[in-house]
């Protein structure tokens, strides 16, 4: 049992490494695209700000340690959460390796519902899916903490990126109208340098944001092992070790970059200067944090992805790339069921004992192996991530159709 166990908080940590390279471009997509950092750079101020946010909360963690699965119902053992670390950790390396920004957190919980079922031998009662405990803030269960956030956070991202955008050009059109010195502080030169400064400062708060909250996924399936064997109780809070490691590997995985998700976010999804870079991190930032507060497991991925077209439709001549758009909304709504069901496969073949848990492990590292073997023949990287074809030629602010007073 131990050594079971060692191996399923190893394979935690591995989701959370994943994790992070993933999930990278949550917090730099739109800094590297405007080239206001190198990729370098952003990517170590992102792996530190994750660093840092992973450190600061615990509200998520619990909603996946205690608020998913009913333990009345169905037993979790450290090998059904080593089946939905499984289907998290494949789904998160298929949709890296064709560039499309899926959610981490909706496979994690897909893949812990799947595999909760199948170890319940498909009794859906395994499954909370709602508990009123009068504050709506409070409730329980997959309908309050993972549904209703999926739809709302991302459209809440949408509509905060535009109405930051447009507040930001109807400041910027004020003060090219005032003219004279103010007016000059209106020039797309002096707003692109002072918005490259701004969005330094919104990439941190965005990559405090994502570790503040997809950290925490991992924090709570540890927690759920160890309460599995009996070394926590029900409710408990993760140790300090639990927090500590699972910050690093986010860190670390967030240092190594996911080059492919970056493309498709930073460039992929619309035309972003660093005015529109510093709306998108700024809404996306605020509802993540807003959202893990409440506990919500929300896709720090779709907030992102929302703050971007609606900064990106926010601005003058606004359009977004649908090719993209529809690419990435198809995949959403794939990554719960699509995890969901090869973690419950994985489970299956778990319950037979000993040499099904092993083959489970093998199926885990022969997959994530392939999938990276598969990658390495069409590398993108540091030097070529923004090589995409119709991306911004600059990082100048557009001329046309933009106000005449913006392209002074």
């Amino acid at each position: 049992m131990l050594t079971l166990v060692l191996v399923v908080i190893l394979a935690a940590l591995v989701f959370e490494f994943i994790n992070g390279f993933h999930d990278t471009a949550n917090s730099i997509a739109t800094v590297v695209a405007t080239k206001v950092l190198s990729p370098g750079w952003a990517v170590m101020l992102a792996a530190f700000m994750n660093l840092i946010g992973a450190l600061t909360g615990t509200a998520v963690a619990l909603t996946i340690a205690s608020g998913l699965l009913n333990t009345n119902v169905v037993d979790v053992t450290p090998q059904v959460i080593l089946c939905a670390l499984l289907g998290g950790i494949i789904w998160n390396l298929i949709t890296w390796w064709k560039g499309l920004p899926s959610s981490s957190s909706h496979a994690l919980i897909g893949g812990l519902c799947g595999a909760g079922l199948a170890a319940a031998h498909n009794n859906w009662d395994a499954l909370i899916w709602s508990e009123r405990l009068g504050n709506w803030a409070q409730n329980k269960g997959l309908l309050w903490k993972v549904f209703v956030p999926m739809i709302t956070s991302p459209i809440a991202g949408f509509l905060l990126g535009i109405v930051v955008m447009v507040l930001l050009w109807a400041l910027i059109a004020g003060l090219a109208k005032v003219g004279g010195a103010i007016g000059r502080l209106a020039r797309p030169r002096i707003v692109n340098a002072f918005f490259g400064k701004a969005q330094i400062a919104s990439a941190a708060y965005m990559g405090f944001a994502h570790g503040h909250n997809d950290a925490q996924k991992t924090m709570g399936i540890i927690t759920l092992t160890l309460i599995s064997t009996g070394a926590l109780h029900k409710g408990d809070n993760p140790p300090v070790w639990v927090i500590v490691s699972a910050g690093l590997a986010i860190a670390l995985g967030t240092y190594m970059g996911g080059w492919r998700i970056i493309r498709s976010m930073g460039s992929g999804l619309a035309d972003i200067r660093p005015p529109q870079g510093f709306a998108s991190e700024t809404a996306a930032a605020t509802v993540i944090l807003t959202s893990s507060h409440m506990g919500y497991g929300l896709s720090t991925t779709q907030v992102c992805s929302g703050g971007i077209m609606g900064a990106g439709l926010g601005g003058p001549a606004g359009k977004l790339r649908w090719g993209m758009v529809r690419r990435m909304a198809y995949t959403w709504g794939l990554t719960l069921p699509a995890a969901a069901v090869v973690s419950g496969v994985a489970a299956l073949v778990a319950d037979r004992g000993n040499w099904g848990v092993a083959l489970v492990g093998l199926a885990l590292v022969a997959g994530a192996g392939s999938m990276w073997l598969v990658s390495r023949r069409q590398p993108v990287h540091a030097d070529n991530v923004n090589e995409v074809d119709a991306a911004p030629a600059a990082v100048g602010l557009p001329t046309a159709p933009a106000p005449t007073t913006l392209a002074a």
